[in-house]
């Protein structure tokens, strides 16, 4: 189970706000990345926090109006499917998380990240498996996967064939057959190979290679 001991060690270290964050979705099909920031009061103790893949939804529910009722600070931060495929999904995780940095209402002098660091002047300690053993890393897990679900819950609505309130954007077998037989939404992550795989459109691939033989002044060259 995560303890609090890396917060504790950080407050000891002389700093004060500590954040913990996480993200949820790095490896779906569609949609955005999501990232929480959470800095919580070791005055309001949460009992139960764990890696959020080791919570059933109802528990992560009632742990997410916990965190969000006793946490000092917390917020959510998000990459769509558009900057997942400019970036790449590992950048767009940390732009996700350096979103929900900046929009904490505290300004945090530490932060206990899962696994990665991210483009921000601030210390950092990533921790391997994080989200289960940090308190802090795995509530940011639990608001990140909520957040998420919750908006994978809308967009069914809208594209019910793919059925992402029951597959969360993942490649299930059920996710996989609806690409094959409707390709790709303008949701879904066309660098990931399933999907690009499934489109029924070629796909942009970039300017085609000049020859370095062909002047500058051959290109631009008026009539």
């Amino acid at each position: 189970m995560p303890s609090s001991r890396y917060e504790r060690a950080a407050r000891g270290a002389g700093y004060r706000t500590v954040a913990g964050l996480d993200e949820a979705g790095r490896g779906a099909l569609f949609g955005p990345v999501f990232a929480a920031a959470v800095v919580l009061d070791p005055a309001r103790q949460i009992r139960g926090l764990d890696d959020s893949k080791q919570l059933d939804p109802e528990r992560r529910e009632v742990l997410a109006a916990r965190i969000r009722e006793r946490a000092v600070a917390w917020t959510i931060g998000a990459a769509d499917a558009f900057e997942i495929d400019r970036l790449n999904i590992l950048e767009a995780s940390r732009l996700a998380m350096r979103r929900a940095v900046e929009r904490l209402s505290v300004a945090c002098d530490y932060l206990l990240i899962d696994f990665i660091r991210i483009d921000l002047n601030l210390p950092q300690e990533p921790l391997v498996r994080g989200d289960a053993l940090c308190t802090s890393i795995a509530a940011a897990s639990i608001l990140a996967k909520v957040e998420r679900d919750r908006a994978l819950a809308s967009w069914d609505a809208v594209f019910p064939d793919y059925r992402l309130a029951s597959n969360k954007g993942y490649g299930t077998a059920g996710h996989l057959a609806a690409l094959d037989r409707l390709g790709p939404t303008p949701l879904h992550r066309f660098s990931f190979a399933p999907v690009r795989n499934a489109s029924r459109h070629e796909l942009w691939r970039g300017y085609p290679a000049i020859p370095s033989a062909l002047a500058q002044g051959q290109l631009f060259a008026c009539p």
